[in-house]
């Protein structure tokens, strides 16, 4: 079979349905042959990277509860950067995570974190896995950034959201994933809180990115569930959001049959 790159973007509580398309993969033995992932899509990614199934995935956070994933969450409340600290997830991935390093995947995986001082892209693929997811998703004034090798790290999705670009040479074939969402505008216009207006900011900067990434090379396969009007910490919709996207589900299955020629 074609060698396929597999990319999983951010977009915080809205990536959990990530899950949903790799049930799909497995059900038509569909195997990637290199990983990428941006923010909760380098967490959904490298659980994915170790062999463990998308049902696998979707156990493990079961175990804990959907609804109770907000519950990883650990305010800081005298931190002037940020208002979560960001140790429960770290703790959650140093339990859950079946191996601890890179080279111990058995596929290959690309995460994406940002440089803050020097205003750059960059991309792990080599020692250890958990500093470098929580760097990926050091969402700005959220969680705490992260120090690693001298450099300030915050969300992998502030540079690059859909990171399949650096995947291409490792592949032939590009499945991306956008997670990113959409959000209704109200029937009376109004001003964002200070929450929504930094976040949708961001939001609106990395669609502006990802459509001149799609210009110079497109994906070949590009699903985006709509995910309307999902915030990025409400794992408590994590219900709502898997039903969401049935039938962007249903059109991934067939443009991976159709695409990929499987019966």
């Amino acid at each position: 079979m074609v060698k396929i790159g597999l990319c999983l973007g951010g977009g915080g509580a809205r990536g959990l349905c990530h899950i949903e398309f790799l049930k799909v993969m497995d059900e038509l033995d569909v195997k990637p042959c290199i990983i990428s992932g941006s923010s909760i899509g380098a967490i959904i990614g490298a659980f994915y990277a170790t062999g463990m199934s998308g049902k696998d995935i979707e156990n493990i956070l079961q175990e804990i509860g959907f609804k109770d994933l907000h519950k990883m969450i650990d305010f800081s409340f005298l931190s002037t950067s940020s208002l979560v600290k960001g140790k429960g997830v770290e703790k959650f991935l140093e339990e859950k995570l079946p191996v601890k390093k890179f080279s111990e995947l058995k596929y290959p995986l690309k995460i994406v974190a940002t440089d803050f001082w020097r205003e750059k892209m960059v991309v792990f693929e080599e020692g250890d896995l958990v500093p470098a997811i929580r760097a990926s998703i050091s969402i700005p004034a959220i969680f705490e950034p992260v120090t690693i090798n001298d450099s300030v790290l915050i969300d992998g999705g502030v540079f690059n959201n859909l990171p399949y670009d650096i995947i291409n040479k490792d592949c032939k074939f590009v499945i991306a994933i956008d997670v990113s969402g959409s959000r209704s505008i109200p029937e009376k216009l109004k001003k964002p809180n200070w929450f929504d207006n930094i976040h949708s900011t961001i939001n609106i900067m990395q669609k502006a990115i990802l459509n001149y990434q799609m210009e110079i090379k497109k994906p070949d396969i590009y699903i985006k569930p709509e995910l309307l009007d999902i915030g990025i910490l409400e794992f408590d919709k994590a219900d709502k959001i898997m039903k969401s996207v049935e039938n962007d589900v249903i059109k991934f299955r067939k443009e991976l049959k159709k695409k990929l020629k499987i019966r």
